[in-house]
């Protein structure tokens, strides 16, 4: 008895959605272009960080190369980009990498993702706007803070503020009122944002290079402990590295590009624009590759001109740019970096405040979360309870907490959904039943007709009945196409990769002394992890892989995805513990909602319960579906 409820538990767990793709209908209005993706995407991901991490990084951990830094990180960045613009081209629906785990690894997996994504998106409006505020405060002359610090106190530490912020609650009031208007006034007033901050930030990059000395990059050792003769004690002349281009060695690059890395987190949000977007499956993947690849730019450029301007080890941390310019006798330039700066925090605003009641609709929608929540205005064709809700939920938070504690949390979201998704292109590549848009169904009506179709299958059927799994099965597939042994193959492949790479990190991360002694010990475990790796990956490779068409694909699978995952999983590693307390804690919240609602009100759940729903069949059925409007997972 209890096994047979502990059976019928485990199967809700892992249900999986199904998706109609043969149909185009969607409440919410399709208005988005091209240009309006790429400029949310880079609106969301430039923001003020490029003001202030350069020389943060620069300095204490990079030097010049930091440039180097910001091109490993791009690239790390790009690998999660590709595949967030092949589900784009496979799945144009709102709900992100919310939806993505849903139609591929199961329903509680794609709770978890949403969950965390709605705790990523509203820390990072909260703590944005506090920047914000922090940012026209200090271009004022600290006037509002000085008022509230006299007049109210509130402070208890690692919770609640020194003081309330209600410069930054008016903020995200005023958009939530504006996102709640409609989606393409939101996008204008991110474009108008984000061009300013791209003038501004191609102004700072040319008078960089103008104003930059070549000799900045080749400074020797000497000449930083000659520029301390008499060092302040909280500086050490070793904080400063060795000199030249390179200053702290190849251990410098990658924990700046560790640093870095977290610079284009924010591309994302272009994936909940599904059914917002004129043509998603060509638009999403265009503006998640332009958008990071314009940011790449601007990060780049932005720190060599910084790194130009001024010796590396006098750069200052905290602004960087204005200092910078005073240093080359350019001081009124301090005035166009703070309109840029401000630009740069509304655009990230507005890209954190975006995706938020998106993805709280899409779980609603399914009955994972209050149902409420999935209301469409009929007007402004917004998801306005959702909107409302996370608006008010971000601006309480600006409001009264203090966000430096919790801004990792916001980390281990993203980590989690990029890490997620890159699962998921595995795991569906390699699948029987695919996905299919209507256009990808118009090209299969145009190269046959419905006999050739359904013989294809038949033959596809028969080849699946005789399969037996074997070693020779694993690394020699009989089948030129994906089958459902095939498939399960795979399943179980990636989650054993997933597995061993969650051990190589935590082993490294832990471990990482004893390494550096050249402990036997520990090296052979790692190799062995390396060993299981490498046969799991070889066992991935050499099963057949969809022919579906798609507008983008991921070039190089397995290979991609899977480094995606072991940069994911050992950036997530490398959180401190209190930060995975709070995420346990955050978890412990999320799941009584699941169970206590979510799992009993599952829109498939109650699907699979009517007996006589017809539904399409989910993506590992090995059956036949010879009907051309199916396109089901």
């Amino acid at each position: 008895m209890f096994g047979g409820k502990m059976t019928s538990v485990g199967k809700k767990l892992i249900r999986r959605r199904m998706v109609d793709l043969s149909s185009e209908d969607t409440r919410f209005a399709r208005c988005l272009s091209t240009l309006d993706l790429i400029a949310l995407g880079v609106g969301s991901t430039l923001g003020a960080g490029v003001y202030v991490l350069a020389g943060e990084v620069a300095k204490e951990t990079a030097g010049p190369s930091i440039v180097l830094c910001f091109l490993v990180a791009a690239l790390s960045s790009v690998l999660a980009g590709l595949c967030y613009a092949e589900f784009g081209a496979r799945v144009p629906k709102t709900g992100s990498a919310y939806l993505y785990s849903y139609i591929t690894v199961g329903e509680i997996w794609a709770f978890t993702t949403g969950w965390n994504l709605i705790l990523s998106y509203v820390i990072g409006t909260a703590s944005v706007a506090r920047a914000w505020s922090a940012a026209f405060d200090n271009v004022i002359g600290n006037h509002i803070s000085t008022f509230f610090m006299n007049k109210t106190t509130m402070h208890v530490p690692g919770v609640l503020a020194k003081h309330p912020d209600f410069f930054a609650l008016m903020l995200i009031c005023v958009l939530t009122a504006l996102l709640a208007f409609g989606v393409s006034e939101s996008a204008l007033v991110n474009k108008i944002f984000t061009a300013v901050n791209l003038v501004v930030l191609g102004f700072v990059i040319i008078a960089g290079f103008v104003k930059g000395d070549i000799k900045n990059w080749q400074i020797s050792e000497d000449y930083i402990n000659r520029s301390y003769l008499d060092p302040p004690d909280d500086i050490s002349k070793k904080a400063f590295g060795s000199g030249g281009f390179v200053p702290f060695g190849l251990e410098g690059i990658l924990t700046g590009a560790a640093t870095c890395f977290y610079a284009f987190v924010g591309f994302d949000c272009i994936a909940t624009t599904g059914e917002e977007a004129r043509n998603p499956q060509r638009s999403i993947p265009i503006g998640i590759i332009v958008s990071l690849l314009i940011c790449f730019v601007a990060y780049f450029g932005v720190s060599a001109a910084l790194t130009l301007m001024v010796p590396y080890f006098l750069l200052n941390k905290e602004s960087p740019l204005p200092e910078a310019f005073k240093a080359v006798g350019w001081e009124p330039a301090r005035y166009a970096v703070a309109v840029g700066s401000l630009c740069a925090l509304s655009a990230s605003l507005l890209g954190s405040m975006f995706p938020m009641p998106r993805v709280i609709y899409a779980m609603a929608e399914d009955g994972l979360l209050f149902k409420w929540l999935c209301s469409i205005n009929n007007r402004t064709k917004t998801p306005l309870p959702a909107t409302v809700t996370s608006g008010f939920l971000a601006a309480v938070m600006a409001l009264l907490f203090d966000l430096k504690d919790l801004v990792d949390l916001m980390s281990i979201g993203t980590l989690l959904a990029y890490s997620l998704v890159a699962v998921c292109v595995l795991i569906l590549r390699y699948q029987s039943g695919q996905l299919n848009s209507p256009k990808a169904m118009e090209m299969l009506e145009l190269n046959g007709n419905e006999e050739e179709r359904a013989i294809t299958n038949l033959t596809a059927a028969s080849n699946q009945q005789k399969e037996t799994l074997s070693l020779a099965t694993l690394f020699n597939p009989p089948a030129d196409t994906p089958t459902a042994l095939s498939g399960r193959i795979v399943y179980v492949c990636v989650s054993s990769i997933t597995t061993l790479i969650t051990v190589i990190c935590v082993v490294l991360t832990l471990k990482v002394t004893a390494l550096k002694d050249a402990n036997v010990g520990w090296i052979m475990v790692l190799v062995l992890f390396f060993v299981a790796l490498l046969i799991f990956t070889i066992i991935v490779w050499r099963q057949p892989q969809s022919n579906t068409r798609l507008n983008f694909k991921v070039p190089f699978l397995p290979l991609l995805p899977i480094f995606s995952i072991f940069i994911n999983i050992l950036l997530m590693v490398q959180l401190s513990a209190g930060t995975w307390v709070r995420f346990a804690v955050w978890m412990a919240l999320g799941f009584m909602i699941y169970f206590g609602y979510g799992i009993r009100n599952s829109v498939e759940g109650k699907n699979a319960e009517e007996p006589c729903a017809t539904v399409e069949k989910p993506l590992h059925h090995p059956g036949l579906d010879l009907s051309p409007g199916a396109a089901a997972v």
